[in-house]
């Protein structure tokens, strides 16, 4: 438990730090960086005949929508047609169409959902113009829509940023620095990084095993730092490769939790800088206390659960005295694992250091909770956007019942917006719920389930789980590289990510162009314990009310199982 503990104290500092950081590079104020950094986005925009005007919501969601189009069509085509490029020392054959499809969807979403094995699926140049390429866009895409949100939920105007020097700036001054530091880390510590093709070697056992190589640690640098998770290796980041060290572990923890965390504190000094300068603004400490209880609750039940073993192991005479180490790697461990499991669907990551269909019952229910609910954090820019929606129904709610007006930083929360909020909050359980009854009742869906009875029905959910909440993880027991696999995850990860976006966006907009009230005595106060705490009762009441009983078929009901 120690080593959890002091993974956690590393991380308030930094993300503290990392927070000033953004703050200043959202609001185009000065960083250190600026003197190189400026001359390199000038040659960028040049080249590319960015204008550096400001664009209204409206303007900045279609910019970002056209965009991402663009880079799916090329990428696609890249995965098509990439045995007959270059960089392919292993002659690796052309991705098939439907799994194009899905790989396209899942990259550009920062969804990094994989049915197939990277290191036997794809060239070196179909790793880096495409997988690597987009890591670094669709984490640069999630945090300048959030920043767009949030710029406008302090402002008294809609015309305010502009999407393209946001992605810019978002990629040369936090992506690309902080993936370089943390790749050369990784090198040190036993990473691949090269173009060689892959070494065959002879085993201890007198058998020849190929040694898959290739460029690596910048993949894995910008898989963590950008919450992406999609593995150059199948089997992700419980490969000595991917992961060598508990050093590179903690690294890998850190780098996760790094940047969606910072958003949050990014976000409260935005709000805060109206008045003073603060070390860490109230609205965004409420914010963040709030994500870090549910994150506690999770991480405390999953730890728990996977230290007290399977009762079913027991039985076999098979001694528990490290905890429930299926799927494990001895390297990290339960507190490791179990650190690394909630931290990878907290910030809907998806990267995995151990497998998470051998996880207890209880450990795998808060890892697909986790990413239902979509907002312990999530993924860099769109965790806060989600979180804030359950702020503003938690503000409607609460003045509801005392008889006051809703208004949140000086804005009327009315009809329009409510009416948007409601159905924001609603498509991510939508998408998870309908696919996951199409799946168990239709022929092709229930091919792909491995697994009878109460664990099947977990592997369905927590796919569905995964690819909503732009996650990629999976159960891996499920069969999902088929045609019908393939189409509907992709469909879901796509819905999950751009539906939320629009709406988000557009509410922002609303509340933009909304006349500022002055707090009085009647208004509620959204900066303090009492409203985190009610935050945190409607986010958890309202998860339980719409998956309790889907859950109750699948993880609830598989435990009791195994216990009886």
């Amino acid at each position: 438990m120690w080593q959890i503990a002091l993974v956690l104290l590393v991380y308030l500092p930094l993300v503290i730090g990392i927070g000033h950081y953004l703050y200043h590079v959202t609001m185009q104020k000065k960083t250190w960086l600026d003197p190189v950094m400026d001359r390199i986005d000038t040659i960028i925009f040049k080249f590319s005949g960015v204008k550096r005007v400001d664009m209204t919501g409206k303007q900045y969601v279609l910019a970002l929508i056209l965009s991402n189009a663009i880079m799916v069509f090329i990428g696609y085509v890249i995965l098509r047609i990439q045995s007959v490029l270059s960089f392919n020392p292993n002659d690796i054959g052309n991705m098939e169409a439907t799994l194009s499809f899905n790989t396209i969807v899942s990259f550009i979403t920062n969804t990094n959902l994989q049915h197939y094995s990277g290191e036997s699926g794809l060239s070196y140049l179909a790793q880096m113009l495409v997988i690597t390429f987009m890591m670094f866009t669709s984490a640069a895409t999630g945090y300048a829509a959030c920043m767009a949100f949030c710029r406008r939920l302090v402002a008294k105007t809609d015309t305010l940023g502009n999407f393209f020097v946001d992605i810019v700036r978002v990629t040369t001054r936090i992506l690309l620095p902080i993936s370089f530091i943390v790749a050369m880390i990784l090198v040190v510590q036993g990473t691949p990084q090269t173009f060689n093709a892959n070494e065959t070697a002879q085993t201890i056992e007198g058998k020849m095993q190929d040694i898959a190589l290739g460029p690596v640690a910048s993949l894995e640098s910008i898989k963590h730092v950008g919450t992406n998770g999609g593995g150059y290796y199948g089997a992700n980041s419980t490969t000595p490769f991917e992961n060598p060290t508990v050093i590179s572990n903690i690294v890998e923890i850190l780098s996760m939790m790094l940047l969606p965390g910072a958003c949050v504190v990014a976000f409260g000094l935005m709000v805060a800088s109206r008045r003073k300068k603060v070390l860490f603004g109230k609205q965004g400490m409420v914010i963040f206390a709030g994500m870090g209880i549910l994150f506690l609750i999770g991480l405390v039940t999953c730890y728990m659960a996977e230290r007290a073993g399977n009762p079913i192991i027991d039985t076999l005479g098979i001694t528990q005295d490290l905890g429930s180490m299926e799927g494990k790697e001895m390297r990290f461990g339960v507190a490791q694992s179990a650190l690394f499991t909630v931290v990878t669907t907290a910030f809907t990551t998806g990267t995995v250091n151990n497998m998470h269909d051998t996880l207890t019952p209880l450990g795998g229910m808060v890892a697909m909770f986790n990413m239902m609910l979509n907002v312990v954090f999530g993924g860099k820019g769109v965790g806060l956007m989600n979180m804030m929606m359950y702020v503003l129904l938690t503000i409607f709610i609460a003045c509801l019942m005392i008889g006051r007006t809703p208004q949140f930083l000086g804005k009327k929360i009315e009809e329009k917006e409510m009416k948007l909020i409601a159905l924001c909050i609603l498509i991510h359980p939508a998408i998870i719920l309908v696919f996951s009854a199409i799946a168990v009742t239709t022929v092709a869906g229930i091919a792909g389930i491995t697994n009878p009875g109460a664990h099947g029905l977990s592997q369905v959910l927590y796919e569905y789980a995964s690819s909503s909440a732009n996650n990629g993880s999976g159960f891996e027991g499920l069969a999902d590289n088929s045609t019908y696999w393939n189409v509907t995850t992709g469909l879901a990860m796509f819905f999950g990510r751009y539906l939320a976006i629009i709406i988000q966006l557009t509410i922002a907009s609303l509340l933009a162009t909304k006349l500022w009230h002055s707090e009085t005595v009647g208004t509620l106060k959204t900066d303090n314990a009492m409203f985190t705490f009610m935050l945190v009762a409607v986010v958890l009441m309202i998860g339980a009310l719409t998956f309790l009983p889907a859950l109750a078929l699948g993880p609830i009901t598989e435990h009791l199982q195994i216990r009886s």
